[in-house]
């Protein structure tokens, strides 16, 4: 494969995408190559990179099946229990955390709690 064309930021010319610009028009690379990419200068260290993709070969992307369905579920629901009191905390819990927010910060309300 021979040098690819580069383009300053935001001077792409129609026709080529990145990734996330395809995802948004509901379609995926379907295999094809980086076709170009863009460059936007900085003062101190390289430029920011972003690849090309042509819009022409991109394909529809893959609808998710029920399966798909069930094992995000299944993941996001792993995401909300607490490894400390094994709760469903109601939400993410934070990787910074590692725990529901009243494990991570007992106080008066968890003393309440556990009586």
């Amino acid at each position: 494969m021979g040098a690819l064309p580069v383009f300053r930021w935001c001077l792409a010319p129609d026709g080529y995408a990145t990734y996330r610009q395809l995802r948004a028009l509901g379609l995926r690379p379907g295999g094809q190559d980086v076709a170009a990419q863009l460059e936007r200068p900085r003062r101190r260290r390289g430029p920011l990179v972003a690849f090309l993709y042509r819009i022409d070969p991109a394909k529809p992307v893959r609808p998710m099946t029920p399966a798909k369905w069930a094992a995000l579920a299944k993941a996001n629901r792993a995401r909300r229990i607490c490894p400390a009191c094994r709760r469903d905390a109601g939400y993410v819990i934070p990787t910074s955390l590692g725990m529901c927010a009243p494990c991570a910060f007992p106080g008066p309300s968890q003393a309440l709690r556990s009586v």
